[in-house]
């Protein structure tokens, strides 16, 4: 086995996260702590807003030989940044109000000790994934949990879905279609199969969701860095 296909150390995992953490502006790496076992990565420590904390995860996944994180960073606000939960929900409201993504109209926002817990239904996944988006990086927010659900209006056949999502993975640069098994159900999907990184894995599952009719994703693709 050569140096260019073995399979990463943790050591080294742990080293280029290290670095990527501190490659990336919106994260203090001496704030967080890693721990490598098996290529599963363990995220450690306190970030001020828990905007930080999911770019920590971000920053993660993109190194490569990661094939998991589990992210344990605690989110502590500062006394600057404390809100009221009526002060959260409120900015969490605006914010949505403001994206164009997103459909406030069918949305429900709640707060409790600042985490935010979204519900409502949406028609596509990216207008799910917006809503997140668009309340993540408020100040006061110590957590999101994305209860929305995808309830498209059309209904295509089975066949039409996995046709589609397969041609779609075969276009992308981003991902082997090769490795990639699509399986489908009505709107419900399951992609199979083994990749080579984490956003690979994830670029699938983005794609399996952006085929018109998908109220569903189960995504059991296995990461193995090695080719």
């Amino acid at each position: 086995m050569t140096a260019t296909t073995a399979r990463r150390s943790d050591d080294d995992i742990q080293h280029d996260v290290l670095e990527e953490l501190k490659w990336d502006a919106r994260v203090q790496p001496n704030e967080i702590g890693v721990i490598v076992r098996d290529g599963v990565v363990t995220l450690l420590g306190w970030v001020d807003n828990y905007g930080k904390k999911w770019a920590a995860e971000r920053t993660t996944h993109r190194v490569r030989g990661v094939t998991a994180v589990a992210n344990d960073i605690e989110v502590r606000l500062p006394s600057s940044a404390e809100r009221t939960d009526a002060d959260v929900a409120g900015a969490a409201t605006r914010a949505l109000e403001w994206d164009a993504f997103v459909p406030i109209e069918r949305l429900e926002v709640t707060v409790a000790q600042g985490w935010v817990t979204l519900k409502g239904e949406v028609e596509w996944e990216f207008q799910r994934r917006a809503a997140e988006r668009a309340v993540r990086r408020l100040s006061g927010v110590r957590g999101v949990t994305n209860l929305i659900a995808v309830r498209p209006r059309i209904n295509p056949s089975t066949t039409e879905l996995r046709r589609s999502i397969e041609d779609a993975l075969t276009r992308s640069a981003a991902t082997d279609a090769r490795h990639i098994t699509v399986d489908a159900d009505g709107g419900d999907v399951v992609v199979e199969g083994v990749v080579r990184s984490w956003l690979e894995r994830e670029e699938a599952e983005r794609i399996a969701w952006s085929a018109p009719g998908v109220t569903a994703v189960r995504n059991r693709i296995a990461v193995d860095p090695q080719p």
